[in-house]
């Protein structure tokens, strides 16, 4: 079994030692949970690494935004390099959810775009788990969603070992009932090709395909193979065995299909009944079309759009039961003897406490107006007491934890307050709202030339946009960075500032918790007497930290009056700076400017489709009219799809609509064939 080793050259200093040794003995004499209060730049991360080497257990670390989690990851796999170390987030880069206005009539269907690359990231999580001890998982709280019975997932593997009696076909049957497409031309994640006696396929959770050599009915020969070019990988040391793991964690057994069949249709017959007792005879007739079209999608394909609120009948769950989430999987490998670490816990465990509510409220009115039958209820993130039943202890990390957390840690609270760079939380200036932005832009100008980096936050994603575009026009290089930017662009645009690509960043509630950008000297944020979530105490002690790692970091507060979490947070960042200077003091410290090195991608992006997404290929456009639709598979048809959907986007923002128009036309032609 391999055993978590620490690679790094940092030795735990000061207060970080005494915490690690804090921590360690609180796991290792059963004290359920602890909370780590650390300021920020104090490495709580590396504590935490600390944690898992000395305690050898698995890990599963928790974050509440996506972000901070790619942040997080990519820390760990530095750490970690020679152990599973895996990213689990929502695979959406898009997302509308079902749902119905009674007070217009409106049914809202479900739409979503399914980011492929995350989604191979989540597979690899739980095929780890299942496999492996020493497994680090950073998610987000995707982790509480349903993902189906581990319990199935792990009994629907294909386990092959040169000299296997098999025969083509027989393989070929069992890649199927793991969810695998057979696609002889687009060969990719969750597809497999047979050419004679060879079969290539290529696992949803890796980045080589399995090259399967058939010699007669037995498999003669298993390797690791680059799928782009059929080369033997440098990885190829299988020693003639593999497993294939599901192309999808949502997999039932056909075997079963027929009694799950007669069940959604005795509830239908009941659900109906209860509806005409009711006098809604519409909403019983829309329900009895919708669930028989779902069952006969199901029986002749396999799938339907919300499948998912099936989900209770083939997990073989009762009413009312908690669905299955990766929570699960750590369970079912590793019984209670693994590790939870909260991080940014006081916003975390809130986040946590808050999905199971919002869920509820859209289900039911699709319930009640003949959408959906009662079991979508089942279909739905843990509840927070489930989710407290799920996880054997947890560590809540935060320099500003809540009182819930702070409560239940009881006597175990493990203070981290010092530095080990010598860096003093910032010097913290307020100035008045009127000539904010110009003024920004000047502060702005003046850390350029120094080579230095600034964070701004405003109060909405339209400000945030303008604003950048406005500073644009001013001849500063600037992003912005919100919600609406997809999850694998926002690690790359702030490792772009990091590396002098922009001067600035304007943001709204992600320049927050935890993110690592020692190049950020200045802080600056507008309407700081707005008072509210976005200018709470915690969101400004928060916020104001991302200067804490820059030797001069400042903070500029732009406002007209003192608010009572203005005066809160001043107190407290004024607290912690005197204490650093004092323990600076005491032992003899000397301030230094943090320097690390820009990580790795969080993953490597299709150069490809990312070119051609941003027009770079330009031979593209003169292509459309020569595309054959007829010609087409219909993988190739469903990628070309994608690919023309992003162009058509890309030339409508160039303002090049007669060629956005062309792209349509196509689409419509493309689909319609």
């Amino acid at each position: 079994m391999s055993k978590f080793k620490l690679q790094t050259e940092y030795k735990p200093l000061y207060d970080q030692k005494a915490a690690i040794d804090s921590m360690v003995k609180n796991i290792e004499s059963k004290k359920q949970y602890q909370t780590l209060l650390g300021v920020t730049g104090s490495g709580k991360t590396f504590s935490v690494a600390n944690v898992i080497e000395q305690t050898q257990k698995p890990a599963l670390i928790i974050s509440h935004n996506k972000t901070l989690a790619a942040q997080l990851y990519q820390e760990f796999r530095d750490f970690f390099p020679e152990n599973a170390v895996s990213y689990f987030v929502s695979y959406y880069d898009y997302y509308q959810p079902e749902a119905y206005i009674p007070s217009t009539d409106t049914y809202i269907e479900k739409d979503s775009d399914v980011n492929e690359l995350i989604d191979k990231l989540r597979l690899a999580a739980t095929a780890n788990i299942l496999t492996r001890k020493d497994v680090i998982v950073v998610a987000s709280v995707s982790c509480i969603y349903n993902i189906g019975s581990p319990k199935e997932y792990g009994k629907f593997v294909f386990e092959m070992t040169e000299g296997l009696a098999i025969n083509r076909n027989q393989v070929i049957d069992r890649l199927l009932d793991l969810q695998y497409e057979r696609s002889d031309y687009g060969f990719h994640r969750g597809t497999f090709r047979v050419r004679g006696d060879t079969i290539d396929v290529h696992p949803s959770y890796m980045d080589d395909a399995v090259e399967i050599e058939m010699l007669g009915n037995k498999i003669s020969k298993i390797n690791l193979i680059d799928p782009l070019t059929g080369q033997m990988s440098p990885k190829n040391n299988l020693n003639g065995y593999f497993t294939v793991y599901p192309a999808k964690h949502f997999i039932t057994d056909p075997q079963q299909n027929k009694d799950v069949f007669l069940q959604i249709r005795d509830d239908l017959r009941k659900r109906m009944q209860e509806l005409k007792k009711e006098g809604k005879e519409l909403e019983a007739h829309r329900l009895k079309q919708k669930v028989t079209y779902d069952l006969e999608m199901i029986e002749e394909v396999g799938y339907t759009k919300g499948i998912e609120n099936y989900s209770r009948y083939f997990d073989g769950r009762k009413p009312g039961d908690a669905p299955y989430s990766l929570l699960d999987f750590y369970n079912e490998a590793y019984g209670d003897d693994w590790l939870v670490f909260v991080d940014e816990c006081h916003i975390t465990f809130p986040q946590v406490r808050g999905m199971y509510a919002g869920d509820l409220s859209r289900k039911q009115t699709l319930i009640d107006y003949g959408f959906r039958l009662p079991s979508a209820l089942d279909n739905r993130p843990l509840m927070f007491d489930e989710f407290m039943r799920k996880i054997p202890n947890f560590t809540a990390v935060s320099a500003t934890p809540a009182v819930w957390e702070l409560s239940m840690s009881q006597n175990n609270i493990v203070e981290q307050l010092m530095r080990p760079t010598g860096i003093p939380d910032p010097e913290v200036e307020i100035r008045p709202t009127k000539h904010q932005v110009a003024d920004v832009i000047e502060e702005v100008k003046k850390r350029k030339k120094l080579k230095q980096r600034t964070l701004i936050t405003t109060l909405t994603k339209r400000m945030a946009e303008d604003l950048a575009e406005y500073m644009e026009a001013q001849d500063i290089k600037v992003h912005y960075l919100h919600s609406d930017v997809n999850t694998l662009d926002r690690t790359d645009i702030l490792d772009d500032l990091r590396s002098g690509k922009y001067d600035a960043l304007v943001g709204i509630n992600l320049l927050r918790e935890g993110l690592d950008l020692p190049e950020v000297s200045l802080v600056a944020i507008l309407d700081a007497d707005k008072e509210g979530f976005l200018r709470s105490d915690v969101t400004l002690i928060q916020t104001m930290g991302r200067a804490a790692r820059h030797i001069k970091g400042e903070v500029i507060l732009y406002a007209d009056r003192t608010t009572g979490s203005m005066q809160r947070a001043l107190d407290e960042v004024q607290r912690r700076r005197e204490y650093q200077l004092e323990m600076n003091k005491k032992y003899d410290i000397t301030p230094t400017q943090i320097t690390k090195p820009i990580r790795e991608k969080l993953i490597d992006r299709d150069v490809e489709t990312e070119g051609w997404a941003l027009g770079e290929k330009k031979i593209s456009y003169l292509s459309l009219p020569d595309i054959d639709v007829d010609e087409l598979t219909p993988m190739d048809k469903k990628k070309l799809i994608k690919n023309l959907k992003r162009e058509m986007k890309v030339a409508a923002e160039n303002m090049n609509f007669e060629l956005a128009i062309q792209i349509r036309d196509k689409l419509h032609e493309i689909e319609n064939a």
